[in-house]
């Protein structure tokens, strides 16, 4: 019995390693010291979750499709989209969160810094 229970755990510790790290719930983005982006309305579908510092690209289908946030950072970060001529960025402040964000489309990455862009 306790060889299958290993065994058990092996798998699944091995196909839990097959997940991306960057799928998270609505649930796990309420942890502090992270803004997470969904690609669906009201925190739902995929999602990618930013902690500063640096600068990170969007991922896990969010780039330039960013629907909605929740901020649990307790600093100001900046959403970058960058443009033909340039770039822009979103400050994005700390308990700041949109069921429905009006930058959707604009999203290529998160930064601790607004990285010389404009304001957009």
């Amino acid at each position: 019995m306790k060889r299958t229970s290993a065994f058990a755990l092996t798998l699944l510790a091995a196909a839990a390693a097959l997940l991306p790290s960057t799928t998270v719930t609505a649930q796990a983005a309420r942890g502090p010291g992270q803004v997470c982006f969904w690609t669906d309305i009201g925190q739902h579908g995929q999602a990618w979750c930013y902690g500063p510092p640096g600068y990170a690209e969007a991922e896990n289908s969010t780039q330039r499709h960013a629907v909605s946030f929740v901020s649990s950072v307790n600093v100001s970060v900046y959403a970058i989209s960058y443009t033909a001529v340039g770039c822009l960025y979103r400050e994005i402040r700390p308990g700041d969160y949109s069921e429905n964000w009006e930058w959707a489309n604009k999203l290529d990455g998160v930064s601790d810094n607004p990285m010389g862009c404009d304001q957009g």
